[in-house]
């Protein structure tokens, strides 16, 4: 705990300020950036073979299938424990109320006399779900996934993930898969499952868009493929995982820590971090940290993501939300009593918690909304993940004759202004032949 930076911000030179709200380095040097691109290269010429050859390497010495039949699917769904069992059918109801709320709807507008413009929707032929494995496995993810690709009814819906030394996905993560309508799942992960999914291989299709978090190598990929000319669109650059946490005298400091710790123990390169004017509260939470952390079996990697964290004392709550929106977390908790009188100005995080009984876990797993948010002050341009993002729209119009005339001057006078004659001749040649 000793690492854990205790500031206060008006002491802090402007450079000091920046440096303490970086972001733990993401490696995306130019070294990552070679290794990844190299995995892609690799995965282009040799398909099967290149994924296969770096799943053995980082996951599985003994695997030699990629595809998980749904034979295997099912006799590890049928091995998840009844109460883990119930935990996911509860979350997967939350999650499926809300996105499906979210089921976009045509929208047709007489834009002028006899012209009628549509914005449809239609949802993607092929989406890729990437569930991180590691040092976790993460079946809410796949719910997080899983749910809206099911509701917009993707008519491919591919899980990659990482298997276990022995070649297996998780129970837990295969239930998952059954309860969404999973159509294919294959055990790979890294930098070579986004390639396989972006590109294709002899076993899988390439997909129309990529989801889901990863880790510094998988979001380099995701990056990288995109710019592939036909390639897939991805979801959104959604790294390592950060949480915000804005509180003053009102809050419970056992709560702040146990919402900072539920953060910094996803991986050593997450960051949490506290504004708050009050400086008894920040000794509070720096107890409370120091107490819960001992009891955590992942206490470690907690550790080391604290180290390239802050506890952070501010002038007041203006000054705390000033900060919060320049950082613009991934995660924004906001634990006041009077946390409603600020929602109006805090609009640059992915997803926020209010008030004292709204942990961040509860957002991570079953309130309802997507855990799969921007992260690295993406939130400034990115949104959190929602049912949307599984359709493209698109538009269509229809105009009469006589709505032609009406539109014609307008349309014949801004291309010649623009130079563009034969679109101004794809107008008035109507209209000469339906004199």
């Amino acid at each position: 705990m000793a690492q854990l930076q205790q500031v206060i911000w008006q002491q802090l030179t402007a450079d000091q300020q920046r440096q303490l709200l970086a972001r733990p380095a993401q490696a995306q040097s130019a070294e990552l950036l070679s290794q990844v691109q190299a995995i892609i290269d690799a995965v282009a010429i040799d398909g099967d073979a290149a994924v296969l050859k770096y799943t053995q390497q980082f996951d599985c010495p003994s695997l030699t299938e990629l595809r998980y039949d749904e034979a295997a699917i099912a006799a590890q769904a049928a091995l998840v424990e009844p109460q883990v069992k119930a935990a996911i059918d509860t979350a997967y109801q939350t999650i499926y109320a809300f996105h499906q709320a979210q089921q976009p709807q045509a929208v047709t507008v007489t834009t002028a006399p006899g012209v009628s413009c549509t914005q449809q929707y239609h949802a993607l032929e092929a989406v890729g779900l990437y569930i991180p494995g590691g040092t976790a496995v993460l079946p809410s993810t796949a719910l997080m996934l899983g749910v809206p690709a099911q509701l917009a009814n993707n008519p491919r819906r591919v899980l990659v993930s990482p298997p276990d030394r022995n070649g297996q996905l998780s129970p837990a993560l295969m239930y998952v898969a059954q309860k969404c309508g999973i159509t294919e799942v294959y055990r790979c992960g890294g930098a070579q499952a986004i390639a396989a999914l972006a590109l294709g291989t002899e076993s899988m299709a390439p997909v129309a868009k990529i989801f889901g978090p990863g880790n510094s190598y998988v979001t380099a990929a995701k990056q990288l493929v995109a710019q592939i000319p036909g390639g897939p669109a991805i979801d959104m650059p959604a790294g390592p995982s950060e949480l915000l946490v804005i509180a003053d005298d009102s809050a419970n400091p056992a709560f702040v820590a146990a919402d900072l710790l539920s953060q910094a123990e996803h991986g050593a390169d997450s960051q949490v971090i506290l504004l708050t004017p009050s400086a008894q509260l920040l000794e509070q939470v720096t107890l409370a940290l120091s107490e819960q952390l001992e009891q955590l079996p992942r206490a470690d990697i907690a550790r080391r993501a604290l180290a390239g964290s802050a506890l952070i004392q501010v002038s007041d709550l203006a000054e705390a939300i000033t900060i919060s929106q320049q950082y613009a977390p991934e995660h924004l908790s906001v634990q006041l009593d009077s946390a409603d009188d600020y929602l109006a100005q805090l609009t640059h995080a992915g997803s926020i918690f209010v008030g004292h009984y709204t942990p961040e876990s509860g957002g991570d797993y079953a309130t309802g909304t997507n855990h799969v948010l921007p992260t690295y002050g993406f939130a400034r341009n990115y949104s959190s993940l929602g049912l949307l993002d599984f359709y493209r729209r698109y538009t269509l119009q229809r105009v009469s004759q006589a709505g032609l005339a009406g539109l014609a001057n307008a349309i014949i006078d801004l291309a010649e202004t623009e130079g563009l004659s034969a679109h101004a001749r794809a107008v008035s040649i109507r209209l000469e032949q339906s004199v």
